[in-house]
């Protein structure tokens, strides 16, 4: 029998019966093969994310990758058998920032698969085949499955717009940061440092092509000034401080973050005095959710190192506890319907 999980209220779930949703007109029925759990999950589940962006009693969700089943009027059949990801944002396409292909933009409000809309934690999910990008037949559904935070990743990079011969970090080697590293790596950059606040990282850092990794933070020695272009990827207000700290004067800047308000991030006179460009990331638009996709057939793109926990979706709960342990032995955390 297939399942779903079901957050009835933070802090309350089930597993249970899962019936497939025929698709209606536009949309295709897609066969889940892994999902991934990131901070945000976790916030749902302990009812910390911001209100307005959860919407319970809810199926969680977004980072996904499966197979189409079956489509709705309207959609090509050739889709039925592909192997895909998916965007989550449900833009309106008809507002000025949608037609623009700014869909994280869109005016009519937040509206985002498993987080307002069913998500894909289980056997199936169906949702609008306009959302869908298809992958190449060989691809790996497992590594495919961190092609939301690799779209995320690719985002960053696409408005960081670093050249080939800058001198590019990034700030945090958590998922993100790893993914963000693979993107600038294929830039052919002069330099590519990674910083963090943890040494255990530095092995997979050169192995995405990093040249250089140093410890930030307390224990960490003072850090260069001088890079063009530098990504920060640790969602926290230090990590924030840490990255502008880095830049040359004039240097770019991308925040991926949503740190909590604290007195050790930013320092807006800094910023103006120093004259850095500040750019920010929510989500991901349809180009880079392409650009991360074509990357990825490529082969420039390998997340499947950053997975350390493949589970049944019965282990939902414990899934969410091992993202929050801070555990540095946990990578990211699959669950398998």
């Amino acid at each position: 029998m297939s399942s779903r999980i079901l957050v009835e209220a933070p802090g309350v779930h089930r597993i249970e019966a899962h019936t497939p949703r025929e698709p209606g007109p536009g949309e295709a029925l897609v066969t889940v093969h892994a999902v991934g759990i990131c901070g945000s999950d976790r916030e749902v589940y302990r009812g910390s994310r911001p209100e307005g962006y959860v919407r319970y009693p809810l199926t969680p969700g977004h980072e996904w990758s499966g197979t189409v089943t079956a489509v709705g009027a309207g959609v090509p059949g050739a889709l039925v058998g592909r192997k895909v990801v998916g965007e989550g944002f449900r833009n309106c396409q008809v507002c000025d920032r949608c037609h623009a292909g700014e869909s994280t933009l869109c005016t009519a409000g937040y509206e985002e698969t498993g987080f307002t809309r069913p998500g894909a934690m289980a056997a199936t999910l169906t949702l609008p085949a306009r959302l869908l990008h298809a992958l190449p037949d060989d691809a790996d559904l497992t590594a495919a499955a961190l092609l939301e935070p690799a779209a995320c990743a690719a985002a960053a990079a696409l408005k960081a717009g670093a050249r080939p011969g800058e001198r590019v970090a990034v700030v945090g080697a958590g998922t993100l940061g790893m993914l963000a590293v693979q993107f600038l790596a294929a830039l052919s950059p002069a330099e590519l440092l990674v910083v963090d606040t943890r040494d255990d990282r530095e092995a997979l850092s050169r192995r995405f092509g990093a040249t250089g990794f140093r410890l930030g933070g307390a224990g960490g020695t003072a850090l260069p000034d001088d890079f063009d272009v530098v990504i920060e990827a640790a969602g926290t207000p230090s990590a924030a401080r840490t990255a502008a700290s880095l830049l040359r004067r004039g240097g770019r800047l991308v925040l991926t973050g949503i740190p909590a308000p604290g007195a050790d991030g930013l320092d807006p006179t800094a910023l103006v005095v120093r004259q850095l460009e500040v750019r920010t990331v929510f989500g991901a638009p349809p180009a880079a959710w392409a650009h991360a996709v074509r990357v990825f057939g490529a082969g420039l793109l390998d997340p499947l190192p950053l997975v350390t926990h493949e589970l049944p979706l019965t282990e939902f709960a414990r899934a969410v506890e091992l993202i929050g342990a801070g555990d540095p032995k946990t990578g990211k955390v699959l669950l398998r319907p």
